[in-house]
């Protein structure tokens, strides 16, 4: 209890590899999708760097957060777990009412130039919120406990699916899995609340709770190889996509080349398929480093957050390590046919405000617990 309490000096060590590959992978994420959209936007008479100085301007502030939370003890933080958890509840909710609406889906507000996604930021906030709660018990979790961190996550789950956001949905179902496990749930809790959620998706998918255009991706994910014209129309940018990473061969066709980025066969290629734009252009050298890149990143937040030293801390790195992972997983996975498309942005990498600044904010949480590692 007095551990909990007691606020521990930072130390001087910093993990300068996490915060150089988090600086480095939005660098990147910004050129890409530069080079993803220079041609497509000079043939159509707009500014070529228009994409480049918006998400160069989010890669800037979002470093700056990063160093700032990186100096901030992260338990000083348990004090605005339940302030912002609100805060999203009713951002989420929000939404419904005067938020902007596009591709069948209203996920955004607009302030001018800037578009908001509170979801992206409700993983985060909610994050934080279970490792408060769990860490405030170091005992381990009753199912008392259990149902309160049930009714925490689903609340405002229950509106993210609404708006739809499925691939969030996904993302904040694993992370909370993930964090109870870690936090000592006991096995046979699990098991229970594994086989409920199961029945629950089978029941949502045969009850229509689910849109329409969500079930058909599934069903053309497992129906690959299937002739009907249909699921081969929803197939279309997953097919062009493979064939943009396969066509990039060993090397490359180059920066600002490639038949499939310069006549734009993949759809929204500098934010959700901002992979294929890579695999063409860089080839299997460069999309191999960047997934090297992306692997380092999550292997130091998975250390960091082993050798926490409280509860609060050990959680934290271990939400955001799912977080950042199966983003990665499902981003590239999709591209390559593995995985259903969902939507989920390829963390720093993909084109847009709100990722880029809740990924650099969540390096900056996992920086502040490895700042006092050694203390």
């Amino acid at each position: 209890m007095t551990d909990t309490l007691t606020f521990r000096r930072p130390s001087n060590h910093v993990d300068y590899g996490l915060l150089v590959g988090l600086v480095v992978l939005g660098v990147f994420g910004a050129f890409m999708s530069y080079s993803a959209t220079r041609v497509a936007l000079a043939n159509a008479g707009y500014n070529p760097h228009y994409y480049l100085e918006r998400q160069g301007f989010f890669v800037v502030i979002g470093t700056i957060a990063m160093l700032i939370i990186a100096r901030i003890d992260y338990r000083r933080l348990e004090i605005l777990a339940t302030p912002l958890y609100i805060c999203s509840f009713f951002a989420l909710a929000g939404v419904f009412v005067i938020g902007k609406s596009a591709l069948g889906a209203q996920r955004w507000y607009s302030f001018g130039f800037i578009q908001i996604q509170p979801s992206e930021f409700t993983v985060l906030f909610i994050i934080l919120a279970v490792a408060t709660f769990c860490g405030r018990r170091s005992e381990g979790l009753r199912m008392y406990d259990v149902v309160r961190l049930l009714i925490m996550a689903g609340a405002p789950l229950g509106l993210i699916v609404l708006q739809p956001d499925l691939g969030t949905s996904i993302i904040i179902v694993l992370v909370v899995a993930g964090m109870m496990v870690v936090a000592g749930i006991p096995p046979r809790f699990m098991t229970f609340l594994t086989i409920v959620g199961s029945a629950g998706l089978v029941a949502a998918v045969y009850l229509d709770l689910l849109k329409k255009y969500q079930v058909d991706r599934f069903v053309s994910f497992v129906n690959q190889n299937s002739n009907d014209p249909k699921i081969a129309a929803l197939l279309y940018e997953v097919h062009n996509a493979k064939s943009a990473i396969g066509a990039g061969g060993i090397w490359g066709a180059g920066i600002f080349k490639g038949l499939q980025t310069v006549l734009g066969f993949v759809p929204e290629q500098r934010t959700d398929f901002i992979f294929t734009a890579i695999g063409e252009q860089l080839g299997f050298i460069g999309a191999g480093s960047v997934i090297l890149l992306l692997a380092f990143i999550a292997w130091r937040m998975w250390v960091i957050g082993r050798h926490a030293k409280d509860v609060m801390g050990r959680l934290l790195c271990i939400g955001i390590f799912i977080f950042f992972s199966f983003s990665c997983f499902e981003n590239i996975g999709m591209t390559m046919g593995i995985m259903p498309v969902t939507g989920i942005p390829l963390p720093l990498l993909s084109y847009g405000g709100s990722a880029a600044l809740v990924f650099f904010t969540a390096g900056g949480l996992v920086l502040s617990v490895s700042r006092r590692l050694g203390n």
